[in-house]
This record gives C-alpha cells, structure tokens and sequence, in this order.
C-alpha cells in the first residue's frame, strides 16, 4: 500500500459522541479492526442535536481537505462525494411514526440525498438493501451488503462467572429469560410483557423476566407506552460491558420480539454466547439467526408465549438450538467486515 494511500481515509467519528448502542459498537469494532490508518473527525461532546448537523455539514466537509470520508452510522455531509456511508437501517423512511418528528423530517431529508450523491453505500442486511434501494432509488450497483461479526468476548461463560454476574446486578433468580436493547416503540416491548404474563402462570416460580437497557433518547425517539409490568418481571437497566456476555450465558433464552432491525446484533450475541434466541421474524431477523433461532410473529402474544414455554420445558430443544447457535454465530467475523470496508474504501 502507498503513503498516499495509506493516508488518504478520515473517520466522522461524530457517533461516538452518543451512548454505547448497537451503531457505536459497529464504529469501534471496524475501527479496532481496520487494516490501515484512520484520522479520526470528531466533534466536541457538546456538539450534539441541531448543533451537530450543522458542525457535519459545514465543518466537517473543510477538515477532510480531499481525502476519503468514510461515515459510518446513517450520515455524513452532503458537501464531499468522495465518501462511503455506512447505513444501518432506514427506519425514518419506513416508520417514522416511531421518532420523534423533527429526527424523523431531518433524516427523509436527508438519507436519500446523501445516499444518491456519495461514492459507495454499505448496508449491513440485505434487508437493509432492499429498503434502502425502494425507498431512495439509489443505484442498486453502488450498495454493498457488509455484516456485522461478532466480537470474541461473546462466548459461553462458566457458571461461576454467571452466579457472579447475577449477585452483582442484583438479578432475583439465576433462572431467568433475558431481553435487551433500547426501550423505544420498535422493540414491541407491550408484546413481550403480554407473553410474559401469560407464559409465566404455567413456569417454576423461580423463573423471571429480566429487561436490560434503557430508554430511547427522546430527541430520537416517540415517547414509549408500556402496559404495568406482570409478576416476576425485572428491569435491569444499562448492562455494563463486561457483564453482557455472563447474563447472556445465564439465560434460559434471549427474546427479542423487535418489529424492525436493519440487522439485530444481541440476538448473534446470545447465539455466540451459547444461549437459544426468540427473536421477531421479520425485517433481517430471518438473515441473521437463520435456522438457529425460533422466528415468532411479533404482534402475536400467543406466538411468543408458546415459545418462551417451549425453551422451558424442553431441553432437547435447547441443547439442538445452543449448537445450531454457535455454528451460526461464528460465520460472522468483525476482521472480515472491517477488511471488506477496507477495500471499498480504497477503491473510493
């Protein structure tokens, strides 16, 4: 690789300005697995809503000064063609029903104008593709599908590290269903609660729902509505790192009832961790866990209620999943994703 070449690549790092979410973790791993140097193009904290866009839009453009931008959370300024947008779901154009307004008009805006102008588009699903395609007409030949991987602290954790995560969140039972992710309308939470009430009258008294995450921003997304919490349901809020991969190991199954995911990484990680996965079976869901989930209806209780009682009473079906599980996890590799970026954004 030439020194110009190996120079020729700055970072909008404005992303990581936010809390830890699925989109922050794709930036880190491609960054950490980059085959070659990237400037990092970061704002001050501060810089975040109205103030944020216009930093993107109007400063960032004059700090690339002609190298390649690569953006990789969903935006970037429409002022530098020469740039690769990574694109992880087009929800504003599909739903923009569940986020708040003024996010909701800055992004139909914005995405498809951004999209049609920059050199080359990454979508993470296919589904994500497909959506994007439909709703911006940008030319299907300049969309690349890269998936996300997994990164290797997600595996089976020893039943000691378990028990120690569980004491230290302060879990009530060490037996337990677990659901993760932003507390926003598309989780479709209400429908896990109701399953939730339904499956667990016929369960050991000792087996739990346990919700990790915290509620969505509110400049993002429409204010969330849930119904009272059912017996034996626990809110455990931001699972710390280093914590994520024992609750996943700990669990009966993880459930994930989404209504829409551009692709859906706590399922792969359950998966990689050697825990089954209920998971919505629409949008990339079906891409992501393949045969190795149980896919349910997500606006059918009844669908998800069955489920949860299937993974409790049958082991078999458990330990045919756990391996189905693992083998699917592992066809999915942060190194290659960030190689494939790599190359597309040298060819720019």
């Amino acid at each position: 690789m030439s020194r110009g070449a190996r120079k020729s690549v700055a970072l909008n790092t404005r992303a990581l300005n936010l809390p830890l979410t699925g989109v922050q973790r794709y930036v880190e791993e491609i960054i950490s697995h980059a085959e070659g140097p990237i400037a990092g193009m970061r704002p001050p904290r501060a810089v975040m809503g109205a103030a944020g866009h216009a930093w993107e839009q109007g400063i960032l453009p004059l700090l690339v000064q002609g190298r390649t931008l690569f953006s990789p959370s969903n935006t970037g300024p429409l002022a530098v063609r020469r740039q690769v947008v990574t694109v992880h779901d087009v929800v504003p154009l599909d739903h923009p029903e569940w986020l708040n307004p003024k996010f909701a008009r800055w992004y139909r805006w914005l995405l498809p104008k951004l999209v049609r102008r920059v050199a080359w588009v990454i979508a993470i699903s296919e589904f994500t593709r497909e959506r994007l395609i439909a709703k911006t007409h940008v030319a299907p030949g300049r969309v690349i599908v890269i998936r996300h991987g997994v990164n290797r602290g997600f595996a089976p954790q020893s039943r000691p590290v378990i028990e120690a995560a569980v004491r230290r969140l302060g879990l009530p039972s060490g037996r337990y269903f677990f659901c993760l992710g932003s507390l926003e309308p598309r989780k479709n939470l209400g429908t896990l609660l109701q399953a939730w009430a339904a499956a667990q009258k016929e369960m050991d008294e000792d087996v739990w729902l346990v919700v990790g995450g915290e509620r969505g921003a509110g400049r993002v997304f429409a204010p969330l509505h849930l119904p009272p919490s059912p017996p034996r349901t626990f809110w455990a809020g931001r699972i710390p790192d280093d914590a994520l991969a024992a609750v996943y190991s700990g669990a009966l199954a993880f459930v994930y009832p989404s209504l829409y995911e551009g692709f859906g990484a706590p399922p792969l990680e359950a998966l990689a961790c050697g825990t089954p996965a209920i998971v919505g079976g629409r949008s990339a869901m079906p891409e992501v866990v393949g045969e190795a989930g149980i896919l349910v209806d997500p606006v059918r209780p009844d669908d998800l209620s069955q489920a949860l009682l299937d993974l409790a009473r049958d082991s078999a079906l458990r330990e045919r999943l756990v391996s189905a599980g693992l083998k699917r996890a592992a066809q999915f590799s942060w190194p290659e994703a960030a190689r494939k970026t790599w190359e597309i954004l040298l060819s720019v």
